[in-house]
């Protein structure tokens, strides 16, 4: 399911990575309730390739500055750390990191996970580099033949080749500027902005990077690794139907399908962010058509019968949001009249021999009497959503169940809050803004 790291963890511009046979994610580390984007420390997960579902916590693989249990990675700065890459050259592991404000650098391991050592900053005449000695969002392709390129930029898209031998000395002469869809006319949700990150497909080179209107993943080809890179469209938007914020991620190819990792927004912060991942196509032209955001993961369908945090939301509208409680609480808050939740896709299975079903849902109370219909395929009629039922809330804490339709087969479910109002109809106004409750988790009976 969707975030699919353990709920309590954030991982966010999440790089993946295919060593042996294991899928690693390497990215920044958000924190519940941060006021800023990224931390001190990075961390590293990973999952067999025979069980994305099942992900293993490596620990700590690098710090700008010591804890309790680890000394720091770097001699030169405490600064933030923001976006990593990994990538392997010879038998030895690369980490190439970002660090806000200072001079990012290249480290090593011999082991995936890490932890890392610290080699150097990013080594390069002053003509041959940009960004100041960060080297904002790095992402690195080891090409066919061996040699290495680093792609990297705030605003304008860099890359240059780096020094196979040494990995974070950048060749002199080789820095190139990229014009990525960057005319006055272009519209944002095509210019670059950030979060380079380079793969090969075949013979195609592909940077993966986020457009200037920052909810969107966007994608440019090229026929070289150092361009000229055209922009070919964007593959995922997790600011449709859900609080938007910025977004980062990569594809990968696992098992044969085509996946693209991505992060969303909780807490009603942007600064907050957990992983995600999409299935993908990739069509013989080379495109990627766009997805949408599920809450499925790596599964192919959610099953109803079994409870459903209510946090996995993929499509959260009206103000409502995901908040934390505890480390093992977190709820969709603020749900008042007309907000809605929604899960894609559940799979229902085949006919039954009945026709109803119940539906239970938890939740904490808001003090307010209010209902929560449910709908498949659409959050209302008009948009081709059929209601199957509604559970009257009431003041308390509690689980609340009601009967509805039978279901068959595969369809979203969307959860609308809807307040049951004073008699008086000069109040609906004062009860629209009102709390009626916040969920945690709901489930299906048969």
């Amino acid at each position: 399911m969707n975030p699919f790291l353990p709920l309590w963890e954030y991982i966010p511009d999440a790089e993946p990575r295919i060593f042996g046979d294991r899928v690693y994610i390497y990215g920044s580390h958000d924190q519940f309730d941060g006021t800023e984007f990224c931390n001190y420390k990075l961390k590293v997960w990973s999952a067999p390739l025979n069980n994305l579902n099942q992900w293993t916590c490596h620990g700590h693989s690098f710090h700008t500055r010591p804890d309790t249990d680890h000394p720091s990675s770097v001699p030169h700065t405490e600064n933030r750390l923001y976006a990593p890459d990994v990538i392997k050259k010879g038998d030895k592991y690369y980490l190439y990191t970002y660090i806000a404000g200072a001079k990012g650098c290249v480290s090593i391991s011999d082991k995936p996970e890490g932890p890392f050592k610290f080699l150097s900053t990013y080594d390069y005449a002053p003509e041959d580099g940009g960004d100041d000695g960060v080297f904002n969002d790095i992402g690195v392709l080891v090409d066919d033949d061996g040699r290495v390129y680093c792609y990297y930029g705030f605003e304008r898209s860099n890359m240059g080749e780096l020094d196979a031998e040494t990995m974070y000395k950048v060749i002199h002469g080789s820095l190139k500027r990229h014009e990525i869809a960057d005319s006055p006319e272009t519209p944002d949700e095509e210019r670059f902005y950030e979060a380079s990150s380079p793969r090969k497909i075949g013979d195609t080179y592909y940077l993966i990077y986020s457009p200037r209107k920052g909810s969107r993943l966007a994608y440019a080809t090229a026929p070289s690794p150092t361009g000229p890179f055209t922009y070919r469209g964007y593959i995922i938007d997790n600011g449709v139907d859900y609080p938007a914020g910025n977004n980062h991620g990569s594809i990968c190819n696992i098992n044969g399908e085509w996946f693209v990792f991505y992060h969303r927004m909780t807490n009603n912060s942007i600064t907050s962010r957990r992983a995600c991942v999409e299935r993908i196509t990739i069509l013989p032209d080379g495109s990627i058509p766009p997805v949408e955001m599920t809450s499925l993961g790596f599964q192919n369908a959610l099953n109803p019968y079994e409870p459903t945090k209510a946090e996995i939301a993929c499509v959260l509208t009206g103000g409502c949001f995901v908040t934390e409680k505890d480390v093992f609480r977190r709820v969709v808050t603020k749900l008042t009249d007309g907000c809605v939740m929604g899960y894609k896709y559940f799979d229902f299975g085949e006919d039954y021999a009945t026709k109803t079903m119940e539906f239970a849902i938890k939740v904490i109370g808001g003090g307010h009497r209010g209902k929560v219909r449910i709908f498949i395929d659409a959050p209302c009629a008009e948009n081709g959503g059929t209601e199957i039922g509604a559970v009257e809330i009431g003041l308390n804490d509690g689980t609340y169940r009601t009967r509805v339709e039978n279901v068959t087969g595969k369809h979203a479910v969307y959860l609308v809050t809807e307040m049951l109002h004073a008699p008086r109809a000069w109040m609906d106004e004062f009860f629209k803004t009102r709390t009626i409750c916040e969920a945690e988790e709901f489930v299906f009976l048969k």
